[in-house]
């Protein structure tokens, strides 16, 4: 098998996928998984899911190429189950396992296998560093049917043999190009090596990076290839409307799309989600929150759309929360704002959605609420369409109360202009402003009036005091070049880009004479003094960046500056810097990204991290173990 691995299989990635072509029924699923896939509210397979799913219940091995927010845990999830209901191992024993790189994903998917595989009966138990030990042993004691787990847990239990690979079924490799990224490729061959040499495996990457290709000529027997081919973008087929997105951890997207939308006080918009569960719990939220918004998707029979429809043309509705499939062909002049919920899988599908809005020379808006692991999908969205989308901070609490304060004083001019055209307006409320205006000062009766005013109409509430976080994105615009993972330049696409898990900020990376990426033992930097005054040995340093006093970079990620964290291991125990990634990644549960300068001397390695998150660090790496074995971890005391 070549490095092209040429397609077996290839499906288009568009909207206008046929909608009689019998859905998840005509994949050939059991009665089980289509009916907890009918009750989660998916309303047809996404083109990586129509791909995947008949290629994988064959039991054929599949290299699958699809980015985050397709599908693909579906894809993966559905035949995996559909596979091992009828040879599930009388020990206990996992039947299948899926490998993921960090801990997030590891709840994501585990969640996502349990809620598909309850109508079968199936155990999940999700495996990630960071989380007690002991109850993930009980849950592995009572016998399981899937694994989900992060590399490096799953090979700390094989380790001590309270994880048994030797009748699995399944594996799957999820997001495997980010897995080597973090350097997990020793895991992933230790793993895969004690699992049986006849199971199925399905890896799905979001490129197909040299170390992924390596990966599959190793551990797949002839799979067969599921890309989703996108079509071009026509030209001229952007519409020209202001494009802003908040990537935010998936725990606040609700808050802050109630946020935004106080922000913005749409006349009319469009939140698209991506099932028809999330259209209905969205929509009641939302009318919870004040707002007039219904629901529109294809679970709904046509008199209900119909009238859904004629009161949102009508502007008796200020949003429509729908499905793409429910949207298709919807046809209204007057809309906004559109507002994604979730990130469409595919350029088409975002194109599609906000044409919506701008329509008739009118302004419009398109707000997007992104997790971290989707800000990707964002970056291959402007580089198709051509066109910036504006990554923002989600507003403030001040940001919340200012606006509403404009809006209360919007509809008191509003009102005082109608009052020019006719007085009678408000003269039946001039004796009482008299009455009091003999007591108090006038100003003070109008601020209290206005008070009065604004507490009913948009008061503040609890919710409201709590700041929302924004997660910071990496990126590189230069030259129209956009960033890789961990806000790196992807090889080959420009100037050199700092060290692979090296922290970006504003400036031009620094190069070596070649424009390629320097070498380790190229970049080496004198170590900090000790107490004592004896100069440490020499470290290894990667990304350099501007620093303050006793050794803290200014101006960190999070706007709060960063600290450095002592690891009592350095290159003498062969310490690499994707070990202390893969290590705070997993068992702290800090996105790779956030992660700054690391130096490794002979000894210990000194790691840069946001100084909000430096004592949750230190605590989870003195509860594991680097490179197999326990080392000192405790604040650089410079």
């Amino acid at each position: 098998m070549s490095a092209s691995l040429p397609p077996d299989v290839s499906v288009s990635d568009t909207t206008d996928q046929p909608l009689d072509d019998g859905g998840f029924a005509a994949l050939g699923l059991r009665p089980e998984l289509l009916a907890a896939v009918t009750a989660l509210g998916y309303e047809e397979p996404t083109p990586i899911q129509r791909a995947a799913i008949p290629v994988l219940r064959e039991g054929r091995d599949v290299l699958g190429l699809a980015a985050t927010g397709t599908g693909k845990t579906a894809a993966f999830a559905l035949p995996l189950l559909d596979r091992i209901a009828d040879m599930r191992n009388r020990d206990g024993s996992p039947a299948a396992l899926v490998l993921v790189p960090t801990r997030e994903l590891a709840m994501q998917v585990a969640e996502a296998v349990h809620k598909y595989g309850r109508p079968l009966g199936m155990r999940v138990v999700p495996i990630y560093g960071g989380a007690p030990m002991g109850r993930q042993l009980a849950a592995l004691e009572r016998g399981v049917d899937v694994v989900v787990a992060t590399p490096g847990r799953a090979l700390d239990h094989l380790g001590r043999g309270t994880l048994r690979l030797d009748s699995v079924r399944v594996v799957v490799l999820d997001e495997a190009d980010e897995m080597l990224d973090m350097g997990f490729e020793d895991e992933l061959r230790a793993i895969l090596e004690a699992t049986p040499t006849e199971r199925q495996t399905a890896l799905f990457s979001a490129t197909m990076a040299p170390q992924v290709v390596k990966i599959a000529n190793a551990h797949l027997r002839e799979p067969a290839r599921v890309e989703i081919a996108r079509e071009p973008m026509a030209a001229g087929t952007m519409p020209k409307v202001r494009q802003t997105a908040y990537v935010v951890p998936r725990a606040h997207k609700l808050a802050t799309l109630g946020r935004v939308l106080d922000i913005e006080a749409p006349t009319s918009a469009i939140v698209f989600c991506r099932t028809r569960t999330e259209v209905d719990e969205l929509t009641e939220t939302l009318a919870g929150r004040g707002w007039s918004a219904e629901a529109l998707h294809g679970g709904m029979g046509q008199e209900a759309r119909d009238r859904v429809m004629r009161r949102f043309r009508g502007g008796q509705l200020e949003l429509l929360v729908a499905t793409d499939v429910a949207a298709r062909g919807l046809d209204v002049e007057h809309v906004s704002h559109v507002v994604n919920y979730d990130v469409p899988s595919a350029p088409e599908a975002y194109v599609h959605r906000i044409g919506r809005t701008g329509r008739a020379g009118r302004e419009g808006a398109a707000v997007t609420i992104a997790e971290p692991r989707e800000h990707r999908l964002l970056r291959n969205i402007e580089r198709l369409t051509g066109q910036k989308i504006e990554f923002a901070t989600v507003p403030t609490v001040a940001d919340l109360r200012a606006r509403r304060l404009d809006l209360t004083r919007a509809a008191v001019q509003d009102a005082l202009v109608a009052a020019q055209s006719d007085p009678s307006l408000i003269e039946r409320f001039r004796v009482v402003v008299e009455t009091l205006a003999n007591e108090f000062d006038l100003m003070d009766v109008a601020a209290a009036a206005i008070s009065v005013a604004h507490e009913a109409t948009t008061g503040d509430t609890d919710e409201d005091e709590v700041e929302i976080p924004t997660v910071t994105v990496g990126e590189y615009r230069g030259g129209g070049r956009t960033t890789g993972r961990y806000g790196r330049l992807e090889r080959g696409r420009g100037p050199a880009s700092r060290e692979r898990f090296g922290r970006f900020g504003g400036e031009e990376p620094e190069t070596s004479e070649r424009g390629d990426r320097p070498e380790r033992s190229e970049r080496p930097e004198r170590g900090e003094r000790f107490d004592r005054g004896e100069r440490a040995p020499r470290p290894e340093r990667f990304d350099r960046g501007e620093r303050g006093d006793r050794g803290e970079r200014r101006g960190g990620r999070d706007g709060g500056g960063t600290t450095r964290v002592y690891v009592g291991a350095g290159r003498k125990a062969g310490i690499r810097p994707a070990d202390l990634v893969g290590a705070i990644a997993n068992e702290a549960g800090i996105q790779a990204r956030s992660i700054g300068a690391i130096e490794i001397a002979d000894r210990f390695s000194l790691v840069e991290v946001p100084e909000s998150v430096v004592d949750a660090v230190v605590d989870a790496l003195r509860g594991t173990t680097v490179k197999g074995k326990r080392v000192v971890v405790r604040r650089d005391r410079a």
